[in-house]
């Protein structure tokens, strides 16, 4: 077993614990809770009404434990407090779970992004179990006069073998509460878990299925008004006036008025990105009036000029350019396309060996071009935030991914303190990275002062394509360098974007290969972008994957040996020292695909399927697709997924998350794209955004998981990125041509 501290360097881990009608409360300066939810008093003991706490215990031995970070459909509303159940050695089935609000003073990273829920909480939500443990123990031993160490604990159940005494947590609750926090507390060994690793089902899941209110749509409130917003038609402009008379006097109508989000003057969190900062808005009665005075509102707009906004984002400043103008598809795609390798505009990231060299000498030199488009996130509940301000304080409620950072920028654009502000979390309808920017918050927030009243900001689906804020669209050049042998000598990669690249430079398989140059170019626009499921790896692993297929296939080897063998250099003697993936790690998930799929062996030579193997959030994903065409549309039979995400807390979630992941990523490869013609988004509803259907998903995926004892990794984005050079690959053998430009289906029907 390994002991931990309590308490690191000044600042705690465990504040003191708190006692109220005999239930035991342990808080967290990481982890602490809300009030209990009215549905649930009636479930718990009368002892438990006034307890705030992360961890609390009743007089019966029922546990309520809050879940700290947001719930985007990633499931940690179940794993969360799964680690503090195994610690705490209860049985699941005592177990309630809450969604606790934003508490900044008491949690550490209550943040819906980058795959870090799980692995920022590895260690303190273990600990928080097994403190409350400890003191339920040692409460035990001191009423029975025996020593802690003969103590056990199982299920709930505190027993001591010598004399037969049994307790529940419950009847040790209130003594435990009057403990000392202990200084250490011991975590238990792998082998020894009941719950991590063991499959648990959804805490949502029947109120999901029965349609019980869970999402920021299902928030009614008494007097609460129903707000739209309108914006510009297209990027590069900006509201100039409105006819608001028009429609005021419109049924159920309240309020027309125009409305800047932010003050171009001040610095701004980079989560406060908002596409138009000055927009109309309507509010009324209900969501159909004032649809009907939405459509009926003239409003004039004008050119946007230059903006360059500064921003703040973990104590770095940085200014963000927003050119004027009115930007097409046609234009960035010309401007990507006019990089070349050794372009004086690039600027050179990375530099091992002497590429220019080994490209003189080189037997064969494999050149090839990948580019992606604009791309919107599409979460099925759009955009929308509940919003009550009042002259005593601010209540947010609603979908928000980085409630924290919202709080913040509340605070500043309301010239409220953060004291005054509370934010409360409903489950979300898809995030993907959408919700990490909270501009919508702000705006809910600004109606409800303007108008003095509690309010519902609703977007539509037309309001939330058009808004962005979009991936970026990139371009990857690659070349390779073979000798007369067909190794690969020489690598030169050149990544460019707009307004972002979507280059690596120090993942694979830089480090694997003597000579290497990664170059790259940002370019400005006034189309907003942010992170998108897997950001920049979204794209990256697709490029790069697909380029070392051919590479493999100029050698003349097997793509997945290709690969291990590359792997293998880098286990063994490295290139540079600034190599970020785990060389083993990634071989790997490579081996364990190609003993699942059975790749190469005997009654696979006819399958037509790709390969490809990733490394991000601290993870390692590898694919294998197997498809065949229906004329020029592919039909995909099996996708086999081999994961390293250290341990695996669910599996059931884990699972789901790998599952979602390829087809997430298998549709945008496909059909996923934005468009822009002078500054106007060509796609604005499903009618014209193509998403994957239902008949078009995988027959069959196939996820295995590498048994591993390190502390879990990211699991949320990393199935998405190596699907898709899979399943370019896989095109590939079936069909012969090679696709380079997402999405894939226009190559394929061209």
């Amino acid at each position: 077993m390994t002991t931990f501290k309590t308490k690191v360097g000044r600042r705690a881990f465990i504040r003191n614990i708190s006692v109220a009608g005999g239930g035991m409360m342990i808080g967290f300066n990481w982890l602490a809770s809300c009030n209990t939810s009215p549905q649930k008093i009636k479930e718990l003991p009368k002892e438990w009404f006034e307890i705030n706490g992360f961890l609390k215990i009743g007089d019966n031995g029922l546990v309520t434990i809050q879940s700290p970070n947001p719930e985007i459909g990633q499931n940690v509303k179940t794993s969360m407090p799964m680690l503090v159940a195994e610690e705490l050695d209860t049985n699941w089935d005592q177990v309630i779970v809450e969604q606790a609000p934003l508490d900044v003073s008491k949690y550490k990273w209550q943040v819906a992004g980058g795959s870090r829920s799980i692995s920022s909480s590895w260690e303190p939500l273990r600990m928080a179990g097994a403190t409350a443990r400890q003191m339920l123990l040692t409460a035990a031993a001191a009423e029975w006069q025996v020593p802690v160490a003969e103590l056990t604990t199982d299920s709930g159940i505190i027993s001591h073998a010598a004399s037969g005494k049994t307790a529940h947590y419950g009847q040790m609750a209130a003594a435990a509460a009057q403990l000392e926090v202990p200084e250490t507390v011991t975590l238990k060994e792998i082998k020894d878990y009941k719950i991590i690793g063991h499959s648990k089902k959804n805490v949502d899941g029947h109120k999901i299925v029965t349609g019980q209110p869970l999402f920021g749509l299902d928030t009614y409130k008494d007097g609460m008004r129903t707000a739209m917003i309108i914006h510009a038609p297209a990027f590069g402009k900006t509201l100039k006036s409105m006819n608001s008379e028009a429609v005021a006097n419109m049924p159920g109508i309240e309020a027309v008025f125009p409305m800047s989000v932010y003050s171009d003057d001040e610095p701004q969190s980079s989560f406060d990105t908002a596409a138009f900062n000055r927009m109309a808005v309507i509010v009324g009665r209900s969501t159909w009036e004032v649809l009907q005075a939405k459509k009926a509102l003239q409003a004039e707009w004008e050119n946007s000029p230059e903006r360059n906004i500064s921003q703040r984002l973990f104590g770095r400043s940085s200014t963000k350019k927003y050119p004027a103008g009115l930007e097409n598809t046609s234009d960035h795609n010309a401007l990507m396309a006019s990089f070349d390798f050794g372009d004086k505009r690039l600027k050179i990231f990375r530099k091992d060996g002497d590429p220019k060299k080994a490209f003189a000498q080189a037997a064969k030199v494999i050149e090839r071009t990948y580019t992606a488009p604009f791309r919107a996130h599409n979460t099925l509940e759009p955009m929308n935030f509940y919003a009550d301000v009042t002259n005593e304080k601010v209540f947010v409620l609603g979908p928000v991914q980085t409630p924290e950072w919202t709080e913040s920028s509340l605070s500043r654009r309301l010239g409220v303190p953060k004291e005054k502000i509370d934010v409360h979390l409903t489950r979300m309808g898809g995030g993907f990275g959408r919700r990490l920017y909270g501009h919508f918050v702000t705006e809910a927030a600004l109606i409800s002062k303007q108008i003095k009243a509690p309010v519902k900001l609703v977007y539509t689906r037309e309001d939330d394509m058009t808004f962005g804020t979009y991936r970026p669209t990139y371009s990857l050049k690659y070349r390779a360098a073979l000798d007369i042998e067909n190794n690969m000598t020489a690598l030169h990669v050149v990544g460019v974007g707009i307004p972002e690249k979507a280059l690596y430079e120090n993942r694979f398989p830089a480090g694997t290969i003597d000579h290497f140059l990664a170059e790259g170019w940002e370019g400005d626009s006034n189309i907003t972008t942010g992170a998108y499921r897997a950001p920049r790896s979204n794209f990256a692993a697709s490029a790069e994957q697909s380029f070392l297929d051919e590479v493999a296939e100029a050698a003349g080897k097997d793509p997945i040996d290709f690969r291990l063998a590359l792997l293998e250099r880098a286990q063994i003697n490295p290139v540079g020292e600034r190599n970020d993936y785990d060389a083993e790690r990634m071989a790997g998930v490579l081996q364990l695909v190609k003993e699942k799929s059975g790749w190469g062996s005997p009654g696979t030579e006819n399958l037509k399927r790709g390969v490809a193997v990733y490394f991000c959030h601290n993870s390692y994903v590898a694919n294998v697709v197997d498809l065949e065409m229906n004329g020029k549309t592919p039909v995909i039979n099996d996708v086999y997924v081999a994961v390293d995400c250290g341990i695996v807390v669910n599996p059931d979630a884990a699972t789901n998350l790998a599952e979602g992941g390829t087809v997430d990523g298998i549709g945008n490869a496909l059909y996923g794209q934005m468009t822009f013609v002078a500054g106007v988004p060509q796609q604005d509803n499903f009618d014209r955004y193509r998403l994957i259907r239902h008949h078009e998903s995988p027959k069959n995926i196939h996820v295995d998981f590498v048994k591993s004892d390190i502390a879990p990794t990211g699991m949320g984005e990393p199935p998405l990125p190596p699907v898709q050079a899979a399943l370019a690959n896989a095109i590939y053998s079936a069909t012969g041509k090679r696709v380079y430009h997402q999405p894939f289906i226009n190559e394929l029907i061209a």
